[in-house]
């Protein structure tokens, strides 16, 4: 494998930003010092004036792959996301079949080895009866376990009392949970077809699945993690009220040790569309904000932008969950749920950056290093000597903006068309090989499988 010289970078890392080199081999970040330019590379890179960040690891993604390709692809949506700056993801077991066998899940990292020019893991898909299955998964090559304690596809809703009990109380690693209450959420529904029809305004989707419906769900899954110990990542946070069921951490704070960031085991994720939209922008963008968990009240987003900065919320994810426009076309009751982010969330976090919400620091604690942490990640996620060379550089004084034009989601659309970011992606680097640069893919290597150092 080629060597690769960055020179004059100002790298953020660890709660630091330093001007530094970082000289990277065979894969690996060799050395990172303040004159390595005397080093011989293959390629040198000039980050004069751009910011050189640990690749965004992702750890909520759909990419469709197998069964729905008509929607995304392993190939296509990892494209986009390391054209973003996302370097790994993890990604759903609700594909087309359902991910519910240890061989359908090694179907997927198959694809992945042979497509993907990201990084990439797959979770282990939870139903009423798969328990044995389940119980097979090899957790230092696994992500984790999904379980849907709420909406799902196929055959993928645990909503069996005694199964559930069984899976936190036996879990060989990690369970995420998509938590909406279904009874809610089912009783709801019916209440506003039987008051609207067919007629329905589209931010009705805040009301039929609300507040209720995600904190009952949730306190469950926290009242379960509890009772059994269980490592319990609870996925995208959507309400205020979540917030408070959650302790503070460490996750992503290297002066703390790993041992003391694992005593919290139940964390929690924040997806950027519930940072960056709320219920006002269903009058404009409709079911293509249509989502579950849903996009509510303003008031929401700020709560979990707070649980975020007081490290309540652990983690920076996308839920990214493309679908056809055809589809998305449809009316409220027939428009799938979910949207296409994965290219645009770092510029999404950077753009909060420019508003002065959060510190680029603390972008890179929640987006990369916490991510690492809260799936103990075999040498990912952070920028140091010995680790995997994961690298995103950005530019904060390129403009991006949003159009069908450079659009790389095989969907073609996005709910930020038209959006102007002050910032820009310039070169993605995964598991040491220059994947883009300035808007051109060298797919001549293809991304590694994520490994995990389990020690709790």
């Amino acid at each position: 494998m080629s060597t690769i010289l960055i020179v004059n970078a100002q790298v953020v890392n660890e709660g630091q930003i330093a001007s530094l080199d970082v000289f990277i081999n065979n894969g690996f970040i060799e050395q990172i010092g303040t004159d390595l330019q005397h080093l011989s590379a293959t390629k040198v890179i000039d980050a004069q004036g751009k910011y050189l960040l640990p690749g965004v690891i992702d750890d909520q993604v759909h990419f469709r792959e197998p069964g729905l390709t008509h929607k995304a692809t392993i190939y296509s949506e990892a494209g986009a996301a390391v054209a973003g700056g996302t370097t790994s993801f993890m990604e759903m077991p609700n594909t087309v079949p359902n991910a519910l066998t240890q061989s359908l899940l090694e179907d997927k990292y198959q694809i992945a080895a042979q497509t993907s020019l990201a990084n990439y893991s797959f979770f282990m898909g939870a139903s009423n009866d798969n328990y044995e299955e389940v119980m097979k998964t090899i957790c230092p090559d696994v992500c984790g376990i999904k379980i849907f304690m709420g909406s799902s596809t196929g055959n993928m809703l645990v909503d069996a009392p005694d199964v559930l009990e069984k899976l936190f109380a036996n879990a060989p690693c990690l369970i995420a949970t998509h938590c909406e209450d279904e009874p809610t959420v089912r009783q709801r529904t019916e209440f506003f077809k039987e008051k609207y029809g067919d007629n329905v305004p589209y931010d009705i989707h805040a009301l039929i699945r609300n507040e209720e419906a995600c904190y009952r769900s949730s306190s469950m899954a926290v009242e379960l993690a509890q009772k059994h110990g269980t490592r319990l990542h609870i996925l995208h946070i959507s309400t205020g009220e979540e917030t408070a069921l959650f302790e503070v951490g460490n996750y992503g704070n290297s002066q703390v040790s790993t041992n003391e960031k694992l005593k919290k085991k139940i964390t929690s994720e924040a997806c950027v569309h519930h940072l960056w939209f709320d219920a006002e922008d269903y009058h404009q963008l409709g079911t293509q904000i249509k989502c579950n968990p849903a996009i509510k009240a303003p008031h929401h987003k700020e709560k979990i932008f707070q649980a975020l900065l007081d490290n309540r919320i652990d983690v920076i994810a996308t839920d990214h969950a493309p679908h056809t426009w055809e589809e998305k076309s449809k009316g409220y009751w027939a428009a799938p749920s979910g949207l296409p982010l994965v290219q645009h969330s770092l510029n999404m976090m950077l753009e909060f950056v420019q508003q002065g919400k959060i510190s680029i620091e603390r972008v890179v604690e929640k987006m990369s290093h916490a991510v690492a942490d809260v799936f103990q990640i075999d040498r990912r996620g952070y920028i140091r000597e010995g680790y995997w060379a994961d690298l995103v550089l950005v530019d904060l004084n390129q403009t991006t903006t949003v159009t069908k034009d450079n659009i790389l989601f095989k969907c073609g659309w996005s709910p930020l068309e038209g959006t102007t970011f002050q910032s820009g992606v310039t070169h993605t680097i995964v598991s040491g090989h220059l994947v883009y640069a300035n808007g051109v893919f060298d797919e001549s290597m293809r991304g590694k499988r994520l490994r995990f150092s389990r020690s709790q």
